[in-house]
């Protein structure tokens, strides 16, 4: 589905990504975690099309898509949940949902709308037509989540999704990436949660100073605990 080879990024004359190498593959959910500064936000972004990789290989169901403008590389299936939500707050929650809306990009599954959406979050149903500050944070996030999901992406980027999040909701969020997964997405999620992250993903990839130092499963992760102090700081 997502392949990245030797890609090299820089902020300015700061080499963030330095090599990154690694896959997704379809139906499935991959987990980049790592500290602060590791490069993980600048990966999402070098995906999206936020910022352009100065060499390197970014190849999405085999085409060729580093350096395209972000809204090519949307158009071709890859949806965005941003860190932050960055959700419109001036917009209610449909206007929201509906500014993002997009036809099917051949995922394999029905093609999501607001009826869908709002199955898979009721809450957004009942706040329809509440503007988008005056939503919870929970709230917002699955807001961002189902703003993604209109514009029926093949590949869901997710950066940071627990982030600021009451326990109780991190759990949802985990059960909503499941359903996700088993609806026949693909997705890239990038956390500092290391329980969320290893409950949702197939495959672990731990990133340091811009490369992947450790990949495997979540059971090996949580294993290792030297692996975890070393690289998160657990």
């Amino acid at each position: 589905m997502l392949e990245l080879s030797e890609v090299h990024t820089y902020y300015g004359t700061s080499h963030i990504l330095q090599g990154l190498s690694f896959s997704v593959p379809k139906r499935s959910c991959s987990v980049l975690l790592g500290r602060n500064g590791a490069g993980k936000t600048t990966t999402i972004h070098s995906i999206a099309g936020l910022v352009s990789p100065r060499s390197g290989s970014i190849r999405f169901v085999g085409q060729e898509i580093a350096g395209e403008r972000p809204h090519r590389i949307a158009r071709m299936g890859i949806g965005l949940v941003p860190q932050g939500r960055r959700i419109f707050p001036s917009l209610t929650v449909e206007e929201n949902l509906t500014v993002a809306g997009r036809g099917p990009s051949g995922n394999g599954s029905s093609s999501w709308d607001l009826r869908r959406v709002y199955e898979l979050f009721p809450a957004l149903r009942e706040r329809a037509s509440n503007l988008g500050n005056q939503l919870s944070g929970g709230e917002q996030q699955m807001l961002a989540i189902g703003r993604a999901l209109m514009t029926n992406p093949r590949l869901l980027l997710m950066d940071e999704p627990s982030e600021g999040l009451a326990p109780a909701i991190i759990e949802r969020v985990g059960e909503t990436i499941r359903r996700l997964k088993e609806s026949g997405l693909s997705i890239l999620l990038v956390e500092q949660h290391v329980s969320l992250a290893c409950s949702v993903a197939d495959e672990v990839l731990v990133m340091n100073k811009g490369r992947i130092v450790w990949r495997g499963s979540p059971e090996a992760l949580l294993s290792d605990r030297p692996l975890q102090q070393r690289y998160l700081g657990v």
